[in-house]
């Protein structure tokens, strides 16, 4: 099959090479969490809500008492794949995806502004198209923002690949199983910093720093996109208010 026509240079769905799905994104979409989102990446729909910070439940957990612990629960609907077997919930997939979210939205919290307390990220995947974990580490970014936690700077999250000896940007589902080299990055792009880069295969390190750096730019536009609905949403409530 060919995913980049090679006459036209388009993808499968329509796209050129570096271009991305379209995204949207909603905050204030779970009424009793502190914060909430509903974002997507074409045909991936993830939504997330976010609890705290508030008293921590389980001392335990909590390593460092002068900073807030961050967990993240991470789950696909049953009904979001073609697929219909019955995942387990604590299935290893499941479980890693949690812990990027969670490593990611850390390095973006300003957890030490909140002292012997906890945050809870609840991210559920309503439909899968491709790029499921960028999209989870977007709608937590948004539903962080809902809340009012303080962060350091926006964290967002992007795939690109190879394929066709092509770098593509933001795979969907049929591009991402095709067989090719995927790179997921996560920033914080006002900062210019990278914390998360995950690979499925070897590239050739000229070939790997144009895909890492296309994925990179993908991060940086859904940056700007969610600082937009932010900003929207802030307009909406001033004019509530008024």
């Amino acid at each position: 099959m060919e995913y980049v026509n090679p006459l036209t240079g388009f993808r499968v769905d329509g796209r050129r090479p570096n271009e991305m799905r379209q995204l949207k994104g909603e905050v204030g979409v779970v009424v009793r969490a502190d914060g909430s989102a509903l974002f997507e990446m074409g045909n991936t729909r993830v939504i997330a809500a976010v609890y705290g910070p508030r008293e921590v439940q389980n001392k335990g957990q909590q390593v460092n008492s002068k900073e807030a612990l961050v967990r993240c629960e991470y789950r696909m609907a049953e009904f979001s794949t073609g697929d219909r077997r019955r995942k387990p919930k604590g299935d290893r997939r499941s479980t890693e995806i949690s812990l990027v979210i969670r490593q990611t939205m850390e390095a973006s919290i300003l957890t030490h502004l909140m002292p012997h307390s906890q945050i809870d990220i609840y991210v559920q995947v309503l439909q899968a198209d491709g790029g499921t974990r960028s999209a989870c580490i977007n709608a937590a970014t948004l539903a962080l923002a809902d809340a009012g936690i303080p962060m350091r700077d926006i964290a967002t999250s992007c795939s690109a690949g190879y394929l066709c000896s092509t770098p593509l940007l933001d795979l969907n589902y049929l591009e991402d199983s095709a067989g090719g080299s995927d790179v997921t990055v996560g920033i914080l792009a006002k900062m210019d910093k990278v914390t998360l880069l995950q690979m499925d295969a070897k590239l050739p390190i000229d070939t790997f720093e144009n895909v890492m750096g296309l994925a990179i730019e993908g991060c940086k536009a859904i940056a700007t996109y969610i600082r937009e609905v932010l900003l929207e949403n802030t307009k909406k409530l001033e004019c509530q208010r008024g």
